[in-house]
C-alpha cells in the first residue's frame, strides 16, 4: 500500500510537470502561427487571443495523451535507475502489479481525453471556424489593420489604410494599388467611407485624392484628379457562412451522418482515449532501463512509439475516408496490434528471461 502511494504521488507530480512543458510548448507555437496569420490579415487581430485558447483546446487531448504516456515511463525508468523496483521485486511484487496503480491514476485522464475529444475539441474547433469565416466574409476595409499593408480576397488590390474609425465607418488617408486588365493603377485619398447598398453591396467612397494608371514598362500613365471615388468591394458583408467541416462537426452528428469523411473523423474521436489507455500500459514494460544505456534513451524510444502509433491512426483514418478499409475494422484494427505488442512486451519481461531459448543461440553451441 506504501508502495502504490508513492507511485501514484510520483506519477502525478511528474504528469504535471511534463504537462506543463508540452502544454506550454503548444501554447507557444500556436500563438506564433496565428499572429502571423493575423498580421497577414487572414486572421481577426482582434480574436488573436481566443483562437489561440481555442486551437489549444483542440490539442489537449493529444498533449495529456502524451503527458501520461511520458509520466508513467519516466517514473519507472526512474525507479528501475535507482534500484527502487528491486525493493518491490523482493517484496513480491511482480512487474504486472503496477497495472493497478497505473491505471488508478490514468482513469481520470483518460475519462476527461474521451471528453475533450468528443466534445470540447469539436466544439472549439467550431467556434475557430466559425470565426474565421466571419472574418473572410467581411469587407476588404473592415479587415485591414491600421498601418499595414492587407492583400484584397480577390489578390487584385492591396490597401493600407492610415486609421481606420470602425465606429463612422471612416478612414483616413488611404491607398489602394490595383490591377485590371493588364494595367495597373493607384489611388490616393485623404479622407473615406464604407457605405452599404440596399442590394447588400459595400462601397468605399474615396474623397478628395488622386488616381494613376498605366501599363508597366511604358512611359503614359494617367493621372485623374478626384473629389469624390466609388469603389466597390469584393465580398459582401452579409456573405453566409460556408457549412463548416467535419471536424467542427458534434459527435454525434458524425454518428448520424454515413460518409467515408464524417466514419473517419468519428474513428478518430473514438481512438484518442483508447490509445490513451495503451500508452499509459505500454509505458509499464517499456520503462525497463539498462544502466548502461543513458537516460533519454527511454525517452527516445517513447517518442519513436508515440509517433508510430498516432501515423498508424493516421493511415487507417485516410483509408475508411478513401473506403478502403470499412468503419467496423478501422475501429479496432490499430489497437489490436498495440495491444498485441504490450502483451508480448509483457511476457517477454514476467515470464521470460530471453526472447529465444539458451540452445538456440550460437554461443550455447560454442561452449558446448
Amino acid at each position: 500500500m506504501i508502495f502504490k502511494r508513492a507511485i501514484v504521488s510520483e506519477l502525478s507530480s511528474t504528469a504535471g510537470a511534463v504537462f506543463t512543458v508540452l502544454f506550454s510548448i503548444i501554447f507557444s507555437v500556436g500563438l506564433v502561427r496565428i499572429l502571423g496569420e493575423a498580421a497577414g490579415g487572414r486572421v481577426d487581430s482582434a480574436a488573436v487571443f481566443q483562437i489561440v485558447a481555442l486551437t489549444a483546446l483542440t490539442h489537449l487531448p493529444t498533449v495529456l495523451t502524451l503527458t501520461l504516456f511520458v509520466a508513467v515511463l519516466m517514473t519507472l525508468s526512474r525507479w528501475f535507475r535507482d534500484s527502487e523496483m528491486v525493493v518491490w521485486f523482493a517484496s513480491g511484487q511482480s512487474l504486472l502489479a503496477w497495472i493497478g496503480p497505473v491505471l488508478r491514476f490514468a482513469t481520470p485522464i483518460i475519462v476527461l481525453v474521451g471528453v475533450l475529444a468528443l466534445v470540447v475539441s469539436p466544439w472549439s474547433q467550431r467556434l475557430i471556424t466559425d470565426s474565421k469565416k466571419q472574418f473572410e466574409n467581411r469587407d476588404d476595409v473592415s479587415k485591414v489593420a491600421p498601418g499595414r499593408f492587407i492583400e484584397s480576397s480577390g489578390a487584385d488590390r492591396v490597401f493600407f489604410i492610415e486609421s481606420v474609425d470602425f465606429d463612422g465607418a471612416r478612414v483616413k488617408n488611404v491607398f489602394v494599388s490595383h490591377r485590371s486588365q493588364g494595367r495597373e493603377g493607384v489611388i490616393v485619398a485623404a479622407d473615406g467611407a464604407i457605405e452599404a447598398r440596399d442590394n447588400g453591396d459595400r462601397y468605399l467612397i474615396l474623397e478628395n485624392g488622386r488616381r494613376y494608371e498605366g501599363v508597366p514598362g511604358q512611359a503614359e500613365y494617367r493621372m485623374t484628379e478626384f473629389a469624390r471615388y466609388s469603389l466597390r468591394l469584393d465580398v459582401q458583408a452579409d456573405a453566409p457562412i460556408a457549412e463548416i467541416a467535419a471536424r467542427a462537426k458534434p459527435s454525434d452528428t458524425l454518428w448520424n451522418e454515413d460518409t467515408p469523411f464524417h466514419r473517419a473523423e468519428l474513428l478518430w474521436r473514438i481512438g484518442l482515449p483508447i490509445v490513451a489507455l495503451l500508452l499509459a500500459l505500454l509505458a509499464i514494460p517499456l520503462a525497463w532501463a539498462n544502466p548502461r544505456i543513458g537516460r533519454s534513451f527511454n525517452l527516445i524510444v517513447a517518442v519513436f512509439a508515440f509517433l508510430l502509433y498516432n501515423n498508424g491512426m493516421s493511415v487507417v483514418q485516410a483509408w475508411v475516408q478513401q473506403q478502403r478499409l470499412p468503419f467496423s475494422t478501422a475501429v479496432w484494427l490499430t489497437h489490436a496490434v498495440v495491444a498485441a505488442i504490450i502483451t508480448l512486451m509483457f511476457v517477454r519481461r514476467v515470464y521470460m528471461q530471453r526472447w529465444l531459448p539458451r540452445w538456440v543461440t550460437p554461443r550455447y553451441w560454442i561452449r558446448k
